[in-house]
């Protein structure tokens, strides 16, 4: 059985992080392994407090898979210092696997999660060792320092970050102002792009997006498909996930790890090659 792992953060409401990513493999039908950066106090309404897991222990748990599991691919979320960061890099730059950096850096109401010398040890130390980095609209504004408002900016953000090192950039579209459409970015290293879209659902479900779209890409990766049908494919899991809501929690709700199996026939992702 192939073997993924997750290097995040615990949600203790089980809408994202590690709690999202193992949901994921398990639909997925690849065996999950987990690093616990750190542990959270959350719910639907939002994070009531977290505790940073260290270094040292972060080394442990990855130290004690690596040494019994072959991983074929690894995912990181959310990495709470510059240590993890620095730490986790050190351990991924040992092994021979697909690595998708998601680089959870700033909160839904906007507020940056990281310093900026731990914004720079991902940068320096992370995404250069990436397959594949899935940033949000604001967190490519905080790794690139740049303002991003348009296609054309969308692009050249995506060309610093493989500038940094990484093998493909998806920028996703959920932050841009479109009412109709959720458009993704891809761009790869070797200069193909391409543009995924699906319908927009307008819906308050959406906690765990981008854990379970980075998790997802992770599951195929570790099964063995390209990067570029991982990401399409990914693109297809987190709209069902979204779609087929569960109506859980009085805030933002988690998305439905289990639509997948049921409907995948029923999800159309549009291809808009460059």
């Amino acid at each position: 059985m192939n073997v993924v792992m997750t290097i995040a953060g615990s949600d203790s409401g089980g809408g994202a992080g590690i709690q999202a990513d193992l949901k994921t493999f398990q639909e997925l039908g690849v065996f999950g392994t987990s690093v616990v950066t750190a542990l959270t106090a959350q719910n639907t309404m939002g994070v009531h407090d977290i505790f940073a897991t260290t270094s040292a222990f972060v080394r442990s748990q990855a130290a004690a898979v690596f040494s019994d599991f072959p991983v074929q691919a690894a995912k990181t979320g959310m990495l709470a210092s510059s240590e993890i960061i620095r730490e986790t890099a050190e351990i991924l730059r040992m092994q021979d696997l697909q690595l998708v950096v998601d680089p959870v850096m700033v909160a839904k109401g906007g507020e940056q999660l990281l310093g900026m010398e731990a914004v720079r040890d991902l940068r320096e130390h992370l995404i250069p060792l990436s397959t594949v980095i899935t940033p949000n609209i604001p967190e490519a504004e905080v790794l690139t320092g740049m303002k991003i408002h348009n296609e054309n900016q969308i692009a050249k953000a995506a060309e610093h970050l493989l500038e940094l090192g990484a093998n493909c950039v998806v920028m996703k579209g959920g932050h841009v102002d479109d009412p109709d459409f959720a458009t993704d970015a891809v761009y790869f290293e070797n200069g193909h792009s391409f543009k995924m879209t699906t319908k927009r659902v307008r819906t308050r479900h959406t906690h765990g997006t981008g854990c379970t779209f980075s998790a997802a890409i992770t599951a195929f990766l570790g099964q063995g498909w390209t990067v570029e049908e991982s990401i399409v494919a990914a693109k297809q899991f987190i709209q069902l996930a979204i779609e087929q809501e569960l109506g859980l929690g009085s805030g933002s709700g988690p998305t439905n790890h289990f639509a997948y199996r049921k409907s995948k026939e029923k999800c159309e992702v549009e291809i808009i090659e460059a």
